[in-house]
C-alpha cells in the first residue's frame, strides 16, 4: 500500500475512534483524558499518525498535512463543544456551586455539656477518696430495683404514676441503687463504691425531668458510722463547691437505710447568712443518706453482725443547677445551642 494511502487510512481510524469515544465522555475529567489520548504531544493517536508524513514523497506531504490539520481542528472543536455542554449542565444542576478558590471556613468546636462537666468532677473527687466507679443496666427487674432495697410491695414508688414499666415485667430503674445491690452481690467488704448514671421517673417540671442523672455512694466495712458519712459528705461538698462548707443532717425516711437522713450544706453563695439561692435559710438541700438497713445486707449475703455501712445519693442535674445558677432543669435537655455555648472552655 502506498505511504499516502496508509496515512489516510490511519487518519480515518483516528476520526472513527474519536467519534465513538467522545459520545461516552460526560464530564470534564473524561474529556481531558480524551484530549490527551488523541492530541497528546508525544503519544496522542493523531500525533503518532502524523509521524508517517516523513515517509511520503515531497509532493504528497502538503495535501496530507492539510487533511491532518483539518482532523485536528475537528477534534478540538468537538472537545470545546463537549466541554461547554458539560459546564452548562453542571451550572444548571448546581446554581450555587462551591467556589473552590474561596478561603475555607474553620470548623467550630463544640462545648461539653454542663451535666457532663459536673459528672466528671464528681467522679474525679470520689476516685481521689478511694471510691470505685460502678455501672449497671438501665432496664432493671423488680428485685434489684425495689425488693432487694427493702421497699415493701405497697410502697408508692412502685406505682404506675411513678415508675416506667416495660413489656416483660421489667422497668426503667428509678434510681442508681440497683447498681449497689449488683456490686455487693459480687464484692465482699470492705467496699467503697460510687454508682452514677441515668435514672427514670414519671416527673416533669422546672426542677424535675423524666430522665435525670443520679449519684449514689456506698461504704461498707467494720465500724463504719454516721460520723464517717458526715465527714465524707463534707469533704466532697467542700471540694466540689471550693469552700469550707458545713453539713447538716436532718431525720428522713428511706426504706433502705436506718437511721435515715436528708443532708444539707451551708450555702456556697452567702456562707450561711441567707440569700435568694438558699431562700434565706442559709442551707442548700442536697440529697438523702443514712446507715444501710440490715435487711439490705441480708439480701446480698453480708454479715449484719460484722459489717455496717452508709449510703448517700443526690442528683447530678441539681448539682449542675447550683454550680451554674440555672433555674430550669429543662434547659439541660432542650439542646439550645445558645445555652450550651456558654460552657465553651469549661472542660
Amino acid at each position: 500500500m502506498p505511504p499516502l494511502d496508509r496515512l489516510e487510512e490511519a487518519l480515518d481510524r483516528v476520526r472513527s475512534e474519536f467519534a465513538s469515544a467522545i459520545g461516552r465522555s460526560a464530564d470534564t475529567g473524561s474529556l481531558e483524558a480524551l484530549r490527551n489520548r488523541f492530541l497528546g504531544r508525544k503519544s496522542g493517536l493523531l500525533t503518532l499518525a502524523l509521524k508517517g508524513l516523513k515517509d511520503l514523497p515531497e509532493k504528497d506531504r502538503p495535501p496530507a498535512g492539510e487533511k491532518a490539520n483539518r482532523l485536528r481542528a475537528e477534534i478540538e472543536s468537538a472537545l470545546a463543544e463537549a466541554e461547554a455542554r458539560v459546564s452548562a449542565g453542571a451550572a444548571r444542576r448546581a446554581p450555587h456551586a462551591l467556589d473552590v478558590t474561596l478561603p475555607g471556613i474553620a470548623a467550630r468546636s463544640g462545648a461539653v455539656h454542663p451535666v457532663t462537666l459536673v459528672r466528671r468532677e464528681i467522679e474525679s473527687i470520689f476516685l481521689e477518696m478511694g471510691f470505685t466507679i460502678e455501672e449497671g443496666p438501665e432496664v432493671e427487674d423488680d428485685w434489684h430495683n425495689f425488693e432487694a432495697l427493702n421497699l415493701p410491695p405497697d410502697h408508692p414508688a412502685r406505682d404506675m404514676q411513678d415508675t416506667f414499666y416495660v413489656e416483660g415485667g421489667g422497668l426503667l430503674r428509678t434510681h442508681t441503687s440497683p447498681i449497689q445491690i449488683r456490686t455487693m452481690m459480687k464484692v465482699q467488704p470492705p467496699l467503697k463504691m460510687l454508682a452514677i448514671g441515668k435514672a427514670f421517673r414519671r416527673d416533669s417540671d422546672i426542677s424535675h425531668s423524666p430522665m435525670f442523672h443520679q449519684v449514689e455512694g456506698l461504704v461498707v466495712g467494720e465500724g463504719v458510722s454516721m460520723a464517717d458519712l458526715k465527714g465524707t459528705i463534707r469533704l466532697f461538698a467542700g471540694r466540689l463547691f471550693r469552700g469550707d462548707l458545713r453539713v447538716r443532717l436532718r431525720p428522713g425516711y428511706f426504706p433502705f437505710v436506718e437511721p435515715g437522713a436528708e443532708f444539707d450544706v451551708s450555702c456556697m453563695i452567702c456562707g450561711g447568712d441567707g440569700c435568694r439561692l438558699c431562700k434565706r435559710s442559709g442551707w442548700i438541700e442536697m440529697g438523702g443518706a443514712g446507715m444501710v438497713h440490715p435487711n439490705v445486707f441480708e439480701n446480698v449475703g453480708y454479715d449484719t453482725e460484722k459489717y455496717t455501712g452508709f449510703a448517700f445519693g443526690f442528683g447530678v442535674d441539681r448539682i449542675a443547677m447550683l454550680r451554674y445558677a440555672i433555674d430550669d432543669i429543662r434547659l439541660f435537655f432542650e439542646n439550645d445551642l445558645r445555652f450550651l455555648d456558654q460552657f465553651r472552655g469549661e472542660a
